[in-house]
């Protein structure tokens, strides 16, 4: 039989141990990890991606940690940084990189969920079986649709009737090889419906830019298609700078290279697909799987046209043009 005192001793033992079980057994704050293109002071949809996760009821900091990995422009760095983040044992992995960012991430984990921003064609590309059933561990938001490089050549017919001949601008390694070709064809189908020659130009940087832009001239190129791609994001003001030097009206992907003085843009919003995204993660961090929460293509595509830059260009924008625009920049 214990003790009176040997009884008190254990309970008084139970109570200073039982505080200490309780912590341990409480979840430890989730942490993500950001795997991003640029820095923190070129990533233009950070402030967007935290109001996301307000809106999920997270607060960085407080409720949730973020460990940032960013690649500073250098896409080859992506592999790397995400296997830090895998070795960190992060609870979701967020990509705002492009697809580069999307496939290294896969790459590195098969089981840490994954939600992807900015990426074209997440199925040709290889990062999920279907838009509607992902499956795996990867989930996410599309910036493109079909034959958008098709919307954006009528914009720039409507634009500059004149033009004939059009360069459309990309990175070669921003994607996989299959789904460029796919992409190619239907800009080419569209070129020819629209009667202009396409004539594809290849830049995998800022170093490239000035000798692209300078065969673009030679060739006789009377506008610009710029391709959606993160590091063409993030040199926008240059490619916007050498557009005006050489004379050439642009449509690009983005409204923020209109805002950086471009002519025109139609795409989907940056800010608002890094909330969404934001959103996505708050859903799997309660326990939604990445499988059950599908692919997420725009639902809406902004024009924003900048009418300072149409006048040094010696381009009258057609009113049919105008109002549809969803900001006209004066």
């Amino acid at each position: 039989m214990m003790r009176r005192r040997e009884f008190i001793a254990a309970i008084g033992g139970a109570a200073a141990v039982w505080p200490f079980a309780v912590r341990a057994q409480q979840p430890a704050t989730p942490v993500i990890g950001y795997l991003g293109i640029g820095s923190p002071d070129t990533e233009v949809s950070l402030a967007a991606f935290r109001q996301g996760l307000s809106e999920a009821g997270y607060a960085e900091g407080q409720s949730v940690t973020i460990e940032y990995r960013w690649a500073e422009g250098n896409p080859e760095r992506f592999p790397a940084l995400a296997a830090e983040l895998v070795m960190l044992k992060v609870h979701v992995i967020l990509t705002a990189g492009g697809t580069l960012a999307a496939i290294a991430a896969k790459r590195a984990t098969a089981t840490i969920p994954i939600v992807f921003t900015s990426v074209g064609d997440p199925v040709e590309e290889g990062l999920v079986a279907s838009l509607a059933r992902p499956g795996g561990n990867v989930t996410g938001f599309s910036v493109t649709l079909p034959d958008l490089i098709g919307k954006f050549l009528e914009l720039l017919k409507e634009s500059v009737p004149g033009a004939s001949r059009v360069a459309l601008l990309l990175k070669p390694d921003a994607m996989p090889d299959r789904a460029r070709e796919v992409r190619l064809k239907e800009a080419d189908t569209s070129a020819r419906a629209l009667g202009v020659k396409l004539q594809v130009f290849e830049a995998r940087g800022r170093d490239d830019f000035d000798g692209v832009f300078s065969d673009m001239s030679k060739a006789g190129a009377d506008a610009l298609v710029v391709w959606p791609t993160p590091v063409f994001q993030l040199e926008r003001r240059r490619l916007v700078d050498l557009a005006a030097e050489h004379r050439l009206p642009a449509v690009f992907p983005f409204r923020n290279f209109v805002e950086a003085g471009g002519l025109m843009s139609y795409g989907p919003n940056l800010r608002d697909l890094n909330r969404r995204a934001a959103i996505y993660i708050g859903k799997i961090l309660k326990g939604t799987k990445p499988s059950d929460l599908p692919v997420e293509q725009p639902t809406k595509f902004e024009l924003v046209i900048n009418l300072k830059t149409a006048k040094a260009l010696g381009i009258v924008a057609p009113p049919s043009l105008l109002a549809r625009a969803d900001e006209v920049i004066e």
